[in-house]
């Protein structure tokens, strides 16, 4: 008994509760989490010198080892904001796979916080998160897709935010009641009046578009007030199948967007007239439309595209 009472006391016997702990939040645990197993800060500076435990964050630690992975650093920077943070705003957008975030700090917003901002987080304060606005990926609090999309509203530009509704899509967590509903209850808060806009003229046909340049040629079709095509559509053509980046399928045509990319080297430029031939001989009229045209010359090419579909 003595043994046993020795070791409770010193708080070896939690170590296995640390650990399993840290297990479900990507090697980190808080403080105050710590407290709440029992262990006070005397204990928690035992396991920091010993090296079981390390500082990431005033109040939270990596478990065991220093290397976190994305997650961990976005899970301690939550934790670091106390017990009802969410990672938010860019930060939740790249959990959630609507867009990369490649700085170097963390977006989390905490209801009421007050206090010091720890380094390498952007803290928001913000009371009005409601449980709807609260989501969990991968373990991590977060702010909901729709919640996310507004907060991201208020700090990036608007054909990002317009990639990133049409992403959700393509990640099928896009519900545009959510997004209706958070715009509806948020009428005075920044980026409201920017995602209206963006939801009012979103078309899930930008969810089939697979760059950003098909993405401004359809951007462009809308603007001239053309027909919308079909976008990325596998047509059979004696007995095998082509894709074609846009199809009017009444008349009969077909809009290639040309990137530089993955289009300028020798075998592409083969393949690409080869299949031109084989639409052709089917009775379909194809062009070729390049970056520069759709968006440093887009009066020339609209003409061009309204004559083609009035023919």
């Amino acid at each position: 008994m003595g043994g046993k009472s020795a070791r409770r006391a010193s708080g070896e016997g939690s170590d296995w509760r640390i650990a399993r702990l840290a297990e479900a939040q990507h090697g980190v645990v808080a403080l105050w989490q710590l407290r709440e197993m029992g262990l006070n800060v005397r204990l928690v500076d035992k396991r920091v010198a010993a090296g079981r435990l390390h500082a990431v964050h005033q109040g939270v630690y990596a478990v065991g080892y220093r290397l976190l992975s994305a997650d961990g650093h976005r899970m301690a920077a939550t934790l670091a904001c106390g017990p009802r943070a969410v990672l938010s705003h860019r930060s939740a957008a790249a959990l959630w796979g609507l867009r990369r975030d490649s700085r170097n700090r963390i977006d989390v917003t905490a209801p009421c916080r007050r206090g010091r901002i720890p380094a390498g987080i952007a803290a928001h304060r913000d009371g009005s998160l409601r449980p709807q606005d609260r989501a969990e990926i991968r373990g991590i609090p977060c702010t909901s897709v729709a919640r996310t999309l507004l907060d991201l509203a208020a700090v990036v530009p608007i054909r990002e935010l317009r990639n990133a509704v049409t992403q959700a899509e393509v990640e099928r967590v896009f519900d545009l009641n959510a997004v209706r509903e958070v715009i509806g209850r948020s009428r005075r808060r920044r980026g409201v009046a920017r995602l209206r806009q963006v939801v009012a003229t979103h078309d899930p046909r930008d969810e089939y578009a697979r760059s950003e340049l098909e993405r401004r040629f359809l951007a462009l079709c809308r603007k001239a007030g053309l027909p919308l095509p079909e976008v990325n559509v596998s047509l059979p053509l004696n007995g095998d199948r082509l894709e074609v980046d846009f199809l009017w399928r009444d008349a009969r045509l077909i809009v290639e967007t040309d990137g530089r990319r993955s289009h300028h080297t020798l075998a592409a430029f083969e393949s690409d007239r080869r299949r031109d031939q084989r639409l052709k001989l089917t009775g379909y009229e194809v062009i070729r439309c390049t970056w520069n045209q759709v968006t440093e010359d887009p009066i020339e090419l609209t003409q061009t595209l309204r004559a083609l579909l009035c023919a």
